[in-house]
């Protein structure tokens, strides 16, 4: 791998960031590591330029670390942001702000690889365009929590969502993610990005459904997980059916695929 990023480190706690500069250096992807104890002194480094991520601690004197992220979103090209703490209570305000991943100490090489592979990926996707041509990318993202790490799930990756009570479990390509979301609230959440409630305990991605089909006096949609999951077929309530086909054949989202190769 080729090291291209220059990427800067930010903590107020001196072996702290020691360490995680120490860590950055370690990493094949990584040409320079610069350094700041602050969000005042991260700031001055970021005037400078030349940064293309950000690896930064949340509590801090002054300014804290999602203020600062969030200071960056009005920057003309912003650099990537992954958040290193200590705490594991803040993951959702991180995806307000837009990380690209969050870290939770002790730092884990693997997982720190596993961040800058993905600042790698966002710098290089290249983002879709629609009619007009102007650039588009689908920002929503859900943190999740399994065994103690945080996954940042894009919503664009989510075939269909499941009710589990006060709970949902979105299943992705990345496999399913148990997060305590209602499933009412993403469905008022998403209902203008190309999801549709199907039944009392599904939402489904438009993007994902490859077909509907009547099944012993029932109708049913076929959909996948961002084509990486077999196709599954879930139940659709009779009342949802009319405009669940109705948006199929006129949502401007909807990325149609046949069901030809489905298995």
């Amino acid at each position: 791998m080729t090291a291209t990023m220059t990427v800067l480190a930010v903590d107020d706690e001196a072996p702290a960031l020691d360490e995680l500069t120490y860590l950055l250096q370690q990493n094949p992807a990584i040409a320079a590591v610069r350094g700041a104890a602050d969000a005042t002194a991260a700031l001055r480094e970021l005037g400078e330029g030349g940064i293309d991520a950000i690896f930064l601690d949340i509590n801090m004197p002054g300014l804290s670390g999602l203020e600062l992220a969030s200071v960056l979103g009005n920057f003309a090209d912003p650099p990537a942001v992954v958040f290193v703490t200590a705490h594991d209570d803040k993951a959702v305000a991180a995806f307000d702000v837009g990380a690209v991943d969050y870290l939770l100490k002790p730092i884990r090489r693997d997982r720190l690889d596993e961040a800058i592979r993905r600042v790698a990926a966002a710098k290089t996707v290249e983002p879709t365009k629609s009619a007009s041509g102007s650039a588009q990318q689908d920002p929503d993202v859900i943190p999740a929590e399994v065994g103690g790490v945080t996954h940042l799930i894009r919503r664009d990756t989510i075939g269909w969502v499941e009710a589990e009570g006060d709970y949902a479990r979105l299943h992705s390509a990345s496999g399913a993610h148990l997060v305590r979301i209602p499933l009412s609230t993403l469905e008022s959440r998403w209902g203008n990005a190309g999801f549709q409630r199907v039944h009392r305990s599904y939402l489904v991605s438009l993007s994902m459904v490859s077909g509907m089909r009547a099944k012993g006096g029932s109708v049913m949609v076929r959909v996948r997980a961002n084509g990486a999951s077999p196709a599954v077929e879930l139940p659709v309530s009779r009342r949802q059916v009319r405009e669940l086909r109705d948006r199929l054949i006129r949502d401007p989202m909807r990325g149609y695929r046949s069901d030809r190769g489905d298995d």
